[in-house]
């Protein structure tokens, strides 16, 4: 069995949580989760990755486990949250790596790939497109096209509002979010009901998460709770705001985007699936069938399998660092 090792660096002002696995001398790999998880989501890609000889990456990203969660909304800025993963890159001498990330992590992974075209050579994402720098805030646009009813992002948005549903029962919220299907995020309610108000906890767990992988994830969120990591979306004007120097950048890396055909998100993002490749010109994408949302454990020897064929092509582990 692989061994995951961590460590705690401090870096950009906080203290950043990585697991790694593989050889010393293996080419980075760094993978970026999303909300709500943890580096354990990623335990099968490492365990691939590594035996086939890549040295892996997997941060505990701001707000989650053991790295640092600051209170400030404003912390978890997109360009903040990727000055975590440049600083790590410093601290461990990396001057050039493939860098993938699922969910929140995709952003960040995108954005890096545009900070970073030197040093950030491949780039992967999964179920999050990238449609570059939008006309305008995209929480505007959400809140226009969903107004009377609910959506999730909106609610997100005040803070202390969600995180008082989502901290009351941790285990339960965790239950519903991992375990449950997509009516979690998209089934039609009034604009002012709750995210998770009325659902049933499901009796068992998903094939790809058992009890004590999930008492990982549930360790993880009960350190500091949701409101870090509710936080990340609090952010979209701000971002939009610092990012004006990248508007129009294409992504120029060899990239992978991988999406589940039952992913919601996929559903929501549907048009910048379609358009993504006038934006990402080195772009190979699969929609993976029978998966949702948690799609790198869902389908995991297929994502494997397509993680090491797109990386012999274009990041051999035979390569100089």
């Amino acid at each position: 069995m692989t061994a995951f090792q961590q460590q705690l660096l401090d870096v950009n002002g906080i203290t950043l949580s990585i697991y790694s696995a593989g050889p010393d001398s293996g080419r980075p790999v760094w993978l970026l989760h999303g909300f709500p998880e943890c580096w354990y989501s990623w335990r099968s890609q490492m365990t691939a990755l590594a035996e086939a000889g890549y040295r892996v990456y997997a941060p505990e990203m701001r707000g989650y486990g053991d790295s640092s969660a600051p209170e400030d909304v404003a912390a978890y800025q997109i360009l903040t949250l990727c000055a975590d993963i440049q600083g790590a890159m410093d601290a461990l001498g990396h001057t050039d790596v493939c860098m993938i990330g699922h969910d929140w992590g995709a952003p960040v992974a995108w954005h890096l790939g545009l900070l970073e075209p030197e040093r950030v050579s491949v780039l992967g994402a999964m179920s999050v497109p990238f449609g570059g720098r939008p006309k305008r805030p995209a929480i505007d646009i959400m809140r226009e096209a969903n107004v009377g009813r609910f959506n999730y992002i909106v609610y997100f948005q005040e803070p202390g509002v969600a995180e008082a549903e989502l901290n009351a029962d941790i285990e339960r919220s965790m239950r519903l979010l991992i375990g449950g299907n997509s009516d979690v995020f998209l089934h039609p309610k009034p604009a002012d009901a709750q995210f998770l108000a009325g659902l049933d906890v499901p009796t068992t767990y998903p094939e790809w998460c058992n009890e004590q992988d999930f008492a990982v994830y549930l360790r993880t969120l009960n350190k500091h709770g949701f409101h870090g990591p509710l936080n990340w979306y609090r952010n979209f004007e701000v971002n939009w705001q610092s990012t004006e120097f990248l508007a129009g950048r294409q992504v120029l890396q060899p990239t992978l985007f991988l999406l589940g055909e039952d992913d919601p998100v996929g559903k929501l993002e549907a048009y910048t699936v379609k358009k993504m490749g006038e934006l990402v010109p080195r772009l190979e994408s699969h929609v993976l069938s029978e998966c949702g949302h948690w799609i790198q454990n869902e389908r995991a020897g297929r994502v494997n399998e397509l993680l090491l064929e797109f990386l012999g092509r274009h990041y051999p582990r035979a390569g100089i660092v």
